[in-house]
């Protein structure tokens, strides 16, 4: 029983290590089966100069007067401006 276990667990062990190499000469001659994830615009934090994703950025402000940050901090910081 214990051979068969271990038989078991060296062929899943090369069956993935063949599939990882074959997917990687696929991805190298330029055959990719996975989109690119598409560019996100980044803003920048007037305080520290961090770049820093909109959508998970503090912000202050409305309109064309928004101002995002990266922390807490920072928001803090400008404010006291």
């Amino acid at each position: 029983m214990a051979r068969l276990l271990l038989s078991l667990i060296l062929l899943y062990i090369v069956v993935r290590a063949i599939w990882r190499f074959a997917r990687g000469i696929a991805e190298g001659m330029g055959v990719t089966s996975q989109r690119e994830p598409k560019p996100v615009g980044l803003v920048r934090d007037p305080v520290c100069g961090t770049f820093v994703v909109p959508s998970r950025s503090l912000t202050a402000g409305s309109g064309a007067e928004i101002r995002f940050f990266c922390s807490e901090r920072c928001k803090e910081a400008w404010s006291r401006r």
